[in-house]
């Protein structure tokens, strides 16, 4: 392992260099780079007074994106731990998870009840952003790349969710080499299409700093072409989805063609969609990342041909990937997190190199490029025979009008656990499941097919983050027993 450096603080460099440049453009108002640090420092003078201590974890759930974005910009330059929580979770489940990470702080814009964690302090999302100044607060021009500045909890997909706990460095060197392959700089903007609370979305944040780039907060983040057209949008990210929809109008396709990058992001990618985005003349982009590395570890570059547009891509700088010889996918590197966090215990869950086990299933193809085929811990088994869920979904994402498809198992009397798909659809009447069973048949064993397909629900299908398996699972078995 190097000896920890000294990095420039993002905020305080761009606020020195570029000063009236635009930091973040919201629907009310444009911050350049020094009334952001300006705001930023006030808010942190209101945690300080608020007795908050250097280096404390500040738990996050709050609603609203402008002010989200602004609360994590004030945290990670003051030098405290930004933990944003899921919106979508209810308060009794965003405050265990607030007390799992002994937070010494929550800020929030919502009414909660803390009677079981009577010691925890409340703080108001609107008084932090509008209250009196009182003090003064100057923020540090180095950051040491081992001090920590965040939390993220996983998506949870199979299990309970984890805490995974970022330094400086990580997200500055995850910024810097998805910066090396796809630039992004003054006079660019980035729309925020994806949660804050979603290392994704996190990621942009570094990413404009980094380069004196703007950040855009959408009015509406559900109506992507008319945010890239009144904000004259450069670079976005993407679900399939909302690709797919705005592939649909003629006007969108001309305004995704004015963008200079569009990073897709989410697995089960359906070829159909890369082949039209390609098609069109789109600056698309493929990837391979997750959470625990801070965002991207692999993408492909820009002008791809659609062959590579297939695969994940090339690893970026800064990180480092080996295919273990079961074909799991591990990672280590300057991006690599610092470990989960519970209580206050940090599990390391890397091996005597550093190397941190994935989960995820791989190999790297002739070219040198990174080919995802599914997650080890997603394998079960249906009367004796292995079934790869990501393998069923591949198959179905070919049959016409499919967005997405999650393939979970159900428990099974006789078989022990059979397959079970919930699909997204273009039309939300055109699920026929008799007709994607025949279309299965010549390309999956028929052990493999689903007995059962199932609409995905609607409040999951456009989160700008895949669905998790724990949660579909137990519907699908909600849902069989009332079939039975």
């Amino acid at each position: 392992m190097h000896s920890p450096v000294e990095l420039p603080s993002l905020l305080v460099r761009a606020a020195r260099t570029a000063p009236n440049r635009p930091a973040l453009i919201l629907p009310d108002q444009t911050l350049t780079y020094a009334e952001l640090r300006q705001l930023a420092a006030g808010i942190a003078s209101r945690w300080q007074a608020g007795g908050v201590p250097a280096g404390a974890r500040l738990a996050m759930w709050v609603h609203d994106p402008q002010s989200l974005v602004l609360l994590l910009q004030a945290c990670i330059a003051a030098g405290y731990v930004a933990c944003p929580i899921s919106t979508r979770l209810p308060a009794t489940e965003a405050l265990r998870l607030v007390q799992r990470i002994s937070a010494a702080g929550l800020i929030t814009d919502r009414s909660v009840e803390t009677d079981t964690s009577p010691s925890l302090t409340i703080f108001s999302a609107n008084t932090l952003l509008k209250g009196p100044v009182t003090g003064t607060i100057e923020f540090p021009e180095s950051i040491s790349e081992s001090q920590p500045v965040s939390i993220i909890f996983t998506s949870g997909s199979t299990g309970e969710p984890k805490a995974a706990l970022h330094s400086y460095g990580n997200h500055y060197y995850s910024a810097l080499g998805a910066g090396e392959n796809i630039p992004f700089g003054a006079g660019d903007r980035w729309l925020l299409s994806l949660p804050l609370y979603h290392v994704g979305g996190l990621a942009i944040l570094f990413r404009a700093m980094l380069g004196d780039g703007a950040v855009v907060v959408p009015q509406d983040r559900h109506n992507l072409a008319a945010a890239i057209r009144a904000h004259r949008i450069t670079h976005v990210s993407m679900v399939s989805t909302q690709l797919y929809r705005m592939l649909q109008d003629p006007q969108s396709v001309e305004t995704l063609r004015g963008l200079k990058a569009i990073l897709l992001g989410g697995s089960g990618m359906p070829r159909s969609l890369i082949e039209a985005a390609h098609e069109q003349g789109l600056a698309i982009h493929t990837s391979y990342g997750l959470t625990e590395m801070a965002s991207q570890v692999t993408a492909t570059p820009p002008g791809a041909a659609l062959a590579t547009l297939f695969t994940a891509g090339r690893l970026l700088p800064y990180r480092e990937l080996k295919i273990h010889a079961h074909g799991e996918i591990l990672v280590k590197g300057r991006t690599r997190f610092l470990g989960y966090v519970h209580d206050d215990r940090l599990h390391e869950p890397f091996d005597a190199e550093g190397w941190f086990a994935t989960g995820d299933l791989g190999h790297w193809n002739a070219q040198g490029l990174l080919e995802v085929t599914g997650r080890k811990d997603n394998l079960f088994i249906s009367g004796g025979e292995n079934i790869q869920p990501e393998e069923i979904e591949q198959a179905l994402l070919p049959f016409p009008g499919v967005l997405q498809a999650i393939v979970v198992p159900v428990p099974d009397a006789e078989f022990g656990q059979r397959p079970v798909a919930f699909v997204e659809m273009e039309d939300d009447e055109g699920l026929d499941e008799a007709s994607m069973r025949v279309f299965l048949a010549g390309r999956l064993a028929r052990f493999k097919i689903p007995i059962a397909f199932f609409p995905l629900p609607r409040e999951l299908a456009q989160t700008g983050i895949k669905p998790g398996r724990r949660q579909l699972a137990a519907l699908a078995e909600e849902r069989m027993s009332k079939r039975r």
